[in-house]
């Protein structure tokens, strides 16, 4: 990529917008309804429209996905402390520091970079009370062998599923696995209403005290039965997330088209491993994520900002890893001695860009760079 073919900024994800004028209709609605917020009309027909869509019985709307992991801890009355990933952005561990608990990192998986099934045992010890995985760039973590180790130690199982709106494995969503699954629907997100996340919740019931807990604890008008929270979805969110779920299909669909072209110009530059594919998976394509290891000619920070020089702005995501921050660093479980695979994933990850108006001709120059160096 020659300084006169340098590109206009190009960033590791943009958001989907659709049409103005086709929003323009729900907007007009809000304003004469004057139903701004607390569950109206469209938050209502949203949470229909993606249960029947992602194929799951509850859905519980937030106004982030941070406030709804915060809030999926304290539904299910997590304490003491959680095994989870170093490999993850803050938020995960976030969640549990704002509910007092500790959390406790595991190494993660070479192939996947999901939180590895085979280091968790050692991990429990009596204060253990939940696991907290993420499944990374949306692709699924070993569910199965999760779940077996929460049922032998009677663990609740929360998945961050913050990048796997959409993904399936062979019996249908992933978002059916664990205790509860929390999404996001930040703007960077596959599907987005701006701002916004969600709770799947197994049952009728554990929606109901969700939905207290994202309103304050409201039961009524005049009674409060727990410390909740303002985690309400408003109406323009939702209404966006309804337009939005009209595109989702097509979007997703452009995304697995750039992957494989990524994959394809990217097959047999040395010291470059893409992440491993969709593989049996019905994938969302969130990120496409690269290894740069030593057999490539430059680190992959010097990568990096080649790239930014060039107006391409990959992240390097996720670095540092959350064990790494002042706040965790402390932790025994924290040292990097202890997470080798995670340590090496965070010095070597680069997310290039991938978004439905990427055009292929970006991603031909990306990689002649890449492969170039």
């Amino acid at each position: 990529m020659t300084e006169s073919k340098k590109l206009p900024m190009i960033y590791v994800t943009q958001p989907f917008l659709p049409p103005l004028e086709e929003f323009l209709p729900y907007l007009e609605q809000i304003w004469k309804s004057k139903i701004l917020t607390n569950g109206g009309p469209f938050h209502q027909q949203l949470e229909q429209a993606l249960c029947e869509y992602l194929g799951v019985r509850h859905i519980a709307l937030f106004t982030n996905g941070t406030i709804a992991l915060v809030t999926a801890l304290q539904a299910l009355r997590i304490t003491g402390e959680v095994i989870t990933t170093p490999f993850s952005f803050v938020a995960t561990s976030h969640s549990l520091l704002w509910n007092g608990i500790k959390p406790v990192f595991v190494d993660i998986d070479p192939n996947t970079l999901n939180l590895d099934p085979a280091k968790i045992e050692a991990a429990i010890t009596p204060q253990t009370t939940a696991i907290m995985p993420v499944h990374c760039y949306g692709h699924s973590c070993n569910v199965d062998a999760i779940q077996r180790i929460a049922d032998n130690y009677n663990l609740k199982v929360i998945y961050d599923a913050a990048h796997a709106f959409g993904v399936q494995d062979g019996q249908g969503s992933i978002l059916r696995h664990g205790d509860l699954s929390v999404l996001s629907f930040h703007a960077t997100k596959v599907f987005n209403t701006f701002e916004g996340g969600a709770i799947v919740c197994p049952d009728a019931k554990t929606k109901v005290r969700i939905d207290q807990l994202k309103n304050f604890g409201h039961v009524g008008e005049v009674n409060v039965v727990a410390p909740g929270i303002n985690g309400k979805m408003c109406e323009f969110n939702a209404a966006l997330g309804l337009l939005q779920l009209k595109y989702v299909d097509r979007s997703i669909a452009r995304r697995k088209e750039i992957d494989a072209d990524y994959r394809e110009r990217l097959t047999g530059v040395k010291g470059i491993r893409c992440l491993n594919g969709a593989g049996e998976q019905v994938a969302n394509y969130a990120y496409f994520s690269i290894l740069v290891d030593d057999a490539y000619p430059i680190s992959r920070d010097d990568l990096y900002q080649k790239l930014k020089d060039n107006g391409i702005h990959p992240r390097r995501y996720f670095y540092p890893l959350i064990s790494d921050f002042p706040m965790y660093r402390g932790l025994p479980s924290a040292h990097r001695e202890n997470l080798p695979v995670a340590t090496r994933a965070a010095q070597q990850i680069l997310c290039l860009p991938i978004y439905p108006d990427l055009d292929m001709s970006v991603v031909a120059e990306i990689t002649r760079f890449i492969a170039a160096q």
